[in-house]
């Protein structure tokens, strides 16, 4: 069974999960952490539950989920993995959080995902879903025996993500969230990029850009 760690790093509000089950092997989605006190809590966790980090993984390519890939990556000896239709966003990072008047450093170059790729560890799986139009290269990563999905800025309680940054696509994005995950079973658990979790099914019946 896995168990979920999430926390909230950075200016933007962003979710990082430390997905982990009884073997003690565990993923980070989404590093995120922007300064060193977020990085000690991320590291103190790992360290206090015993954890062997075996898989850092990026939901998508926006700056503000790139924020903690270089600790992460120089923290436990890995590559930060992203899909391919994100991966130029790798090299921008620093660039586009400027925009926002955030400073951050360019994470190391990323390693690319595979669509249907199952990500495994310990005894659990996490299969890569693609779900473009929020960037080009969004994923979730959903865990079938567990029903729970990390969906990243894709699908969010009540909403859906934003389609006005580059590689956004509104039509395709909520084609995909149709197609690909609101066909999961309603009881799976939604852990989205910002804000509360939420369920497949409750999205379906309620979320007001899915009707």
């Amino acid at each position: 069974m896995i168990n979920i760690k999430k926390f909230t790093f950075n200016p933007v509000g962003v979710n990082a999960y430390v997905l982990w089950d009884e073997t003690k092997e565990a993923v980070i989605i989404d590093p995120a952490c922007s300064n060193r006190s977020e990085e000690a809590a991320l590291s103190r966790f790992v360290e206090e539950q015993g954890l062997r980090v075996v898989q850092l993984l990026n939901t998508h390519g926006h700056f503000d989920h790139l924020m903690g890939n270089s600790f992460a990556e120089t923290k436990w000896g890995l590559k930060c993995r992203i899909h391919k239709g994100d991966l130029p966003m790798v090299s921008q990072a620093k660039q586009h959080a400027m925009f926002f008047g955030i400073s951050m450093d360019n994470p190391a170059e990323a390693v690319e995902l595979v669509p249907g790729e199952e990500i495994a560890f310990g005894h659990s799986v996490l299969r890569v879903i693609h779900v473009p139009g929020h960037s080009a290269g969004g994923v979730a990563y959903h865990c079938e025996a567990d029903k729970l999905a990390v969906v990243g800025d894709i699908l969010f309680e009540g909403s859906v993500g934003r389609t006005d940054l580059p590689g956004g696509n509104h039509a395709l994005l909520i084609s995909g969230i149709k197609e690909k995950l609101l066909t999961l079973p309603d009881e799976t658990k939604v852990l989205p990029g910002h804000g509360n979790d939420t369920t497949i099914g409750r999205e379906r019946r309620t979320n007001p850009f899915l009707q």
